[in-house]
């Protein structure tokens, strides 16, 4: 019996993950999770990310980033060929600064079965990049572009078919800072959301996956992802296990690699003190907001401090897809907070 066709199956699981009891649950009996640890993770560490820039006169920043096909862990038993930017999914977060110059060189691996490139939203010129990094495998390109706009940018393969390589997780964000930088926050984190678009229903099949392009034409994914992972929990020690303390401020970096949904981002028991809205971090930011949208090839950039302790649920508001794979989890430590939050934790719950 398949989890996709077994509501039952697929909700305790959930609710594992999100700390609710249900009273009397437990999983039918042969429906164990199988184990994962023998397929490679492509999931990036929301943490893995480089520190602010040190002030200081522009300067030239030289970047290589690698092409690669590689077969991940999609969850509960599966996996998909990915395609990434260095391996993992997103690609990695680059960070410059205002009036920087960049010599961006693309490699893509030998082993590649296809051409790949990068479109840097961040670039002023033909393609964003795309038109010098058509890049077949086994080979190098190379492009320079000053970065002349402060703000988060996404980056994602537009090659031909566009759509299915951003799809199969080609995607990225660049970040460049204002010349006087950003506000010192505590912790940093790096979260894309993205679909995939299978033959096989969510969760319903062990093994390899295949893509389905007449899904991808209909905008019909069977998985949303974040940070590369769409089962039912995050894998043990993922990105997605994101950790933090009370007291400590947080700067999420949230970008939509899509290509086709708009994200509506929320993050559940909590509140954005400060969000700069489509990722400009020139203009000022709203404040006191609970959910905002962020489109397919846009980003934005939340803040907000920790007072109570407790596990934050990253989610997309539009939440049938929270069951299709989209989840993150903010785990806060620290001393309670009765003041703010005081409530005994019952069977049930949800949102």
């Amino acid at each position: 019996m398949s989890n996709h066709k077994n509501p039952a199956t697929t909700l305790l699981r959930l609710v594992s993950v999100l700390g609710i009891t249900l009273v009397g649950a437990a999983l039918p009996a042969g429906q164990a999770v199988a184990a994962e640890a023998e397929i490679p993770s492509v999931v990036r560490d929301a943490a893995d990310l480089p520190k602010p820039l040190a002030p200081g006169a522009a300067r030239t920043h030289k970047i290589t980033i690698e092409t690669k096909e590689v077969v991940g862990r999609l969850g509960d038993g599966s996996s998909y060929e990915f395609w990434t930017f260095d391996g993992k999914v997103p690609g990695p977060f680059l960070r410059v600064r205002e009036g920087d110059t960049v010599e961006m060189t693309i490699k893509n691996a030998a082993d590649s079965k296809l051409v790949h490139s990068i479109d840097l939203h961040a670039v002023t010129g033909p393609g964003g990049g795309a038109v010098a990094t058509q890049t077949p495998p086994g080979k190098s390109t190379k492009f320079t572009f000053k970065a002349i706009n402060a703000g988060v940018y996404v980056y994602h393969c537009a090659t031909h078919l566009i759509h299915q390589h951003m799809s199969n997780g080609m995607y990225g964000l660049i970040m460049v800072e204002p010349k006087g930088g950003m506000k010192k926050v505590d912790r940093e984190f790096y979260v894309m959301q993205g679909e995939l678009y299978t033959a096989e229903a969510w969760n319903s099949t062990k093994g390899q996956l295949t893509f389905d392009a007449n899904k991808l034409a209909r905008e019909q994914p069977e998985y949303i992802v974040f940070n590369g992972h769409g089962g039912v929990a995050p894998v043990t020690g993922s990105s997605l296990m994101m950790k933090a303390k009370v007291g400590e401020t947080v700067r999420i970096y949230w970008g939509v690699g899509g290509p086709n949904l708009t994200s509506s981002f929320h993050v559940i028991g909590e509140i954005f003190d400060r969000v700069y809205n489509q990722a400009s971090i020139t203009s000022p930011a709203l404040t006191d907001v609970q959910t905002t949208l962020v489109p397919p090839g846009g980003a934005t950039v939340v803040e907000f401090k920790l007072d109570v302790p407790g596990n934050y649920l990253l989610v997309d508001h539009a939440l049938t897809r929270l069951y299709k794979g989209g989840l993150g989890i903010l785990a806060v430590e620290g001393r309670a907070n009765p003041a703010i939050f005081k409530a005994d934790v019952t069977s049930g719950g949800g949102h």
